[in-house]
């Protein structure tokens, strides 16, 4: 078994008296993709927030390759190699594809601006427009290949997906299996229920704060009324391309 590179145990987390996560647990391995599923309000926001030290967790622990980054600060998790793309991408709009790309602090690794647009074809062509300038899918482009500049080990993704038309969801998604080839191991958070088991390894499922399901994504995919009752909205087919 691969060695593990983050692993969440027992997460209690509050917004104020609110008690959002009840005992969260769960693992990313080196080299998989994990994908955390759940409807609206499930808890997959929050529990992105306490493993990047955004919002900490009351009680519980967290993991990170080896080191024990519960009460961290972002800046240290950070420091560890873990890039964070949150939902709603937060790119700079008054900056252009090119500025908003030299924004993250260069870390030692494969991944450049050159590379960057080797991947992403569309940044490359509009690398001296205005981030407010661009589609949805091409601001959900950048905020990844930005998380990718800093050369993590480890990429969470919050709702990647989320807006975006399918032909560009299957874009993104392209890139996620891409950097799981170059050796980075990636939690995602999804609402896309289809697209995301066909390219995780493994699954949790999250329903009011509390793990239901955690086993092989294949193995959840199979069960076609658990996935319906998930995918709400996102139920529309999902063709994986080759």
């Amino acid at each position: 078994m691969s060695g593990v590179v983050l692993e969440a145990e027992g997460l209690h987390t509050y917004y104020g008296k609110s008690h959002i996560l009840h005992g969260v647990s769960l693992e990313v391995r080196e080299g998989e993709i994990v994908t955390l599923l759940g409807r609206n309000g499930a808890g997959k926001t929050t529990t992105l927030r306490s493993l990047v030290g955004l919002t900490h967790a009351r009680d519980g622990a967290v993991r990170i390759f080896g080191h024990a980054t519960t009460d961290w600060p972002p800046y240290r998790v950070a420091g560890l190699g873990v890039g964070y793309v949150p939902e709603g991408r937060r790119i700079f709009p008054n900056l252009t594809v090119e500025e908003n790309l030299k924004v993250p602090i260069e870390r030692p690794g494969p991944w450049t601006i050159a590379r960057i647009y080797d991947l992403f074809p569309r940044l490359a062509e509009r690398k001296n427009n205005k981030g407010r300038q661009l589609s949805g899918g091409e601001q959900e482009m950048l905020a990844i290949a930005r998380a990718l500049l800093l050369n993590p080990k480890l990429l969470l993704l919050d709702e990647p997906s989320q807006g975006l038309a399918p032909l560009i969801v299957q874009d993104v998604f392209k890139v996620v299996t891409s950097a799981r080839a170059q050796g980075i191991s990636v939690l995602l958070v999804e609402q896309n229920v289809r697209a995301a088991v066909e390219v995780a390894d493994r699954a949790y499922v999250l329903d009011d704060g509390h793990v239901v399901y955690s086993g092989p994504a294949a193995e959840f995919a199979k069960d076609e009324e658990r996935v319906r009752s998930l995918a709400g909205a996102s139920a529309e087919e999902w063709t994986a391309q080759a």
